[in-house]
């Protein structure tokens, strides 16, 4: 089976990133284990997976708000678009 660069390079990262998470675990007391613990286990199944579902897009708009360029929009593309004027003022665009 052929792996791709980038999936080597993302398996990589996930250990690593596993690893490095196993490390922090280990070195935390007792008290702050069983702290963390109680923490994660008043959280609901589905709050964990809604909280998996957005850590994605969550990393993506950190990322974004780093990056100015994505911002710049052409204000023209609304502009040309079918809206009637009293939703486009509604909507702040005029």
């Amino acid at each position: 089976m052929m792996f791709s660069e980038n999936q080597l390079y993302s398996n990589k990262q996930l250990a690593d990133t596993k690893k490095s998470l196993l490390i922090k675990w280990n070195e935390l007391d007792d008290s702050k284990k069983e702290l963390a613990k109680k923490i994660w286990s008043v959280i609901t199944y589905k709050w964990r997976w809604q909280i998996a579902m957005n850590a994605p897009f969550m990393l993506i708009w950190l990322l974004d708000r780093s990056i100015p360029a994505v911002h710049k929009f052409d204000m023209r593309l609304i502009a040309s678009l079918p809206i009637p004027q009293w939703l486009s003022m509604f909507m702040g665009l005029n």
